[in-house]
């Protein structure tokens, strides 16, 4: 900065002193003052020289914009590194370099190959960005930001080359979106800090196979897919056949639910039948003079049951016993009417009502 500074103070300071002269020459001889003669050709040379300065000067100036860091040299050998702001720099003896300092975008496109061979076109984007405390060094180990950004793309290049030929084709469609990370990674570890950047993110915008190949996937994945269908299908044919089958299962299993109930509905009614018969019986031996003895009997259930017996002998043999339940059995379907009585030669026939209905 001082540098510019003394260059633009003596420029100025060399252009007035011979304009001064030539101008105090000047008046000195019109007012007709009688002076020391001061050579004419050293003003005329002041000013030439001042005019040389000032077709100069303008070139002399450097503007570095935002986002931008200079390398300056004088006479070929690096002097400072300066950011944004105007300078002025005598241009003969120092020139200014500018580096970009913002985030830089390298579109790269190439072909690779896979594990089994199929050739492929990938394209993918590189970010990075210089550190600005390593511009002196960029400048010294590479020449210029387009250097670097060569070595860059090569390592970029070299990496995903390597990371995608360690893949069979197909595994690359169906894994294509997990893939772009792993490359970067690989990228990211190949530069590392060897190269003065701070690596942004290295992204596989797309990946294209040959027609032939793509034509074949497509095949494929559509044969697929008819397989997948045509499963899909015989698993819902099969769970239809299998709801069927439950279904007439719990029919069959309904129909015989009922079919017990009813049964043992049946048996309750005539076990209740037989037991009423049987309690009649044991009423009317009794009344009779029957002996009939008792006996409890334990049930599964925790219920007790007991169990009458007539004692038959012979006088007691049963037979007054059936005759008097007919007996009864006539007196409840009976209607009421009394019997029909038909006189002949040979007595009286009784018409007695017919229990069956």
């Amino acid at each position: 900065m001082v540098y510019s500074f003394i260059t633009a103070f003596l420029f100025v300071a060399l252009i007035c002193a011979g304009i001064a002269m030539i101008v105090i020459g000047v008046f000195r001889k019109k007012s007709g003052k009688r002076a020391r003669a001061i050579p004419v050709a050293i003003p005329a040379c002041m000013v030439g020289v001042g005019l040389i300065l000032l077709i100069l000067i303008p070139g002399s100036f450097h503007t570095v914009d935002a986002g931008t860091l200079a390398v300056v040299k004088q006479m070929g050998v690096i002097v400072d590194v300066e950011g944004p702001g105007t300078y002025f720099d005598f241009y003969l003896t120092r020139s200014y370099e500018n580096y970009d300092a913002k985030v830089q975008q390298v579109e790269i496109v190439m072909d690779a190959y896979t594990s089994d061979a199929q050739s492929m076109e990938i394209s993918m984007v590189v970010q990075f960005q210089i550190r600005q405390d390593n511009v002196e060094e960029i400048a010294l180990n590479y020449g210029g930001l387009e250097a670097l950004t060569n070595r860059i793309q090569s390592v970029a290049i070299e990496r995903t080359k390597a990371t995608l030929s360690q893949y069979q084709a197909e595994k690359l469609i169906e894994e294509r979106n997990s893939i772009s990370p792993t490359v970067e990674g690989e990228i990211s570890s190949a530069i590392g800090d060897k190269y003065y950047i701070t690596f942004n993110s290295a992204v596989l915008t797309d990946i294209t196979f040959s027609d032939a190949f793509e034509a074949a996937v497509e095949a494929k994945m559509m044969a697929q897919q008819e397989k997948l269908q045509a499963q899909y299908e015989n698993e819902k044919k099969k769970e239809q056949a299998e709801t069927a089958l439950y279904v007439a299962e719990q029919e069959a299993k309904a129909l015989l639910a009922n079919a017990q109930a009813k049964a043992d509905a049946e048996v309750a009614a005539a076990t209740a039948a037989a037991r009423s018969i049987m309690l009649k019986s044991v009423e009317i031996a009794r009344m009779l003079g029957y002996e009939v003895t008792e006996q409890t009997l334990e049930q599964e259930d925790g219920e007790s049951e007991i169990v009458y017996t007539i004692i038959y002998d012979d006088t007691h043999t049963g037979a007054d016993i059936a005759e008097y339940m007919k007996y009864i059995e006539y007196l409840a379907a009976w209607d009421g009417k009394l019997p029909q009585v038909v006189a002949g030669e040979n007595g009286f026939m009784i018409t007695l009502p017919n229990l069956n209905g």
